[in-house]
């Protein structure tokens, strides 16, 4: 499920990864190049919490290959042919496949993996990683065969459809097992979605802004540009899996805010720190971003008990998709005036996500005439 989870993330990151090239073949302003992330990100963010609601219904283990084979064919599809319109429609749908894939996934892989942090963040890390390979995959495809090359793209969909194949039988087994029990806490789910909300604005921001950012600042042209993309997602391969082990140690929530309050300081330093060392804040970036991405969605899972594929569908989705809606007003904002000036207010957002957990407890805690000696007990988040 891990190495699924890879393959279908593969195109999430493909995206970005070919914004550089759709600016430098086709002349593309910063605000169209974004809306290229728009498109991916728009339909995906909308339609993710409604496959959460319909796996909340019944198990769907067909929709996994289904939908991976879909993600791939979007990105494949995307650089054939000059038109705008038709680059936007084929990303808009590539964007559809990895929304249907998500919720079911994360469902079935909270199911077999016991509940356990560490083991979602193995199921998590199959994403980073394939993010982290995105970047490499476009370039080696891309570089040498311009836009029109982008079919051979399709590979790692066939891969992830015949691995979603062979565990298909996963989801129906457990996936209602963890869901009998508890009450759902929307308040709580709603903040915690706020701070995924700031977390996905500032990924997908860096996402498809970071290469072409850092071919300026740090010298090296499109080396260094991929170079900082893959950064940005490898740092998430390491993040998902230490975030894991820390929860399981210092509990989720105190993992969470200090991610985030190491992320304020990161952003901050990849804009202002010249030279060479934007390479380090990248890398800082990118665990400050990934260490709590795991923890959101077994967090937003105990929120909400009795909807899981919903909560599956928000927590897990809109930490990536979300943030797209942002990208075209960064690069309206980066044509009127510079890109770095553009990146400025991703700043303050990890800073607003730190805001919005701060008063959260763990799911599940209770108000009790046992905590009644602390002062009141503890709430339920």
């Amino acid at each position: 499920m891990s190495v699924a989870h890879a393959c279908v993330d593969v195109y999430q990151g493909a995206v970005a990864a070919l914004v550089p090239y759709f600016v430098a073949e086709r002349a593309y302003s910063y605000a169209a190049a974004s809306g290229i992330v728009l498109a991916a990100s728009l339909l995906s963010s909308l339609v993710q919490p409604l496959f959460g609601v319909l796996t909340d219904r019944r198990p769907m283990p067909w929709l996994l290959p289904v939908s991976v084979c879909v993600a791939g064919a979007g990105v494949a599809l995307s650089g054939v042919g000059d038109a705008y319109a038709a680059t936007l429609v084929a990303v808009a749908v590539s964007g559809i496949g990895v929304a249907a894939y998500h919720p079911e996934a994360a469902r079935a892989a909270r199911a077999v993996s016991g509940g356990g942090q560490s083991a979602m963040g193995w199921f998590s890390l199959g994403g980073s990683v394939g993010f982290a390979l995105a970047p490499l995959l476009v370039s080696a495809v891309v570089a040498t065969g311009s836009l029109g090359a982008t079919p051979l793209l399709v590979v790692p969909a066939l891969l992830g459809s015949v691995l979603c194949l062979v565990t298909r039988r996963v989801p129906a087994v457990a996936v209602s097992a963890g869901e009998a029990g508890g009450r759902d806490d929307w308040p709580a789910f709603l903040r915690l979605s706020g701070a995924v909300v700031c977390r996905s604005v500032v990924f997908v921001g860096l996402s498809a802004f970071v290469s072409l950012y850092v071919r300026d600042r740090a010298g090296g042209g499109a080396v260094a540009g991929t170079a900082a993309l893959f950064v940005l997602y490898a740092g998430g391969a390491v993040g998902t899996v230490v975030g894991g082990g820390l929860a399981d140690r210092y509990g989720r929530l105190a993992v969470v805010r200090h991610s985030y309050a190491v992320t304020v300081v990161a952003v901050a330093g990849l804009l202002l720190v010249p030279g060479p060392a934007v390479f380090f804040f990248v890398a800082l970036v990118s665990a400050g971003l990934y260490v709590p991405f795991a923890l959101h969605i077994t967090l937003g899972q105990d929120c909400l008990p009795r909807h899981m594929g919903t909560a599956s569908g928000v927590t897990l989705g809109l930490a990536v998709s979300a943030g797209g809606l942002a990208a075209p007003a960064l690069g309206v904002l980066a044509d009127a005036t510079t890109l770095r000036t553009a990146l400025v207010p991703l700043v303050a957002l990890p800073a607003v996500a730190w805001l919005l957990v701060r008063g959260l407890r763990e799911p599940g805690t209770r108000r009790d005439t046992d905590a009644g000696a602390e002062g009141g007990g503890v709430v339920r988040a």
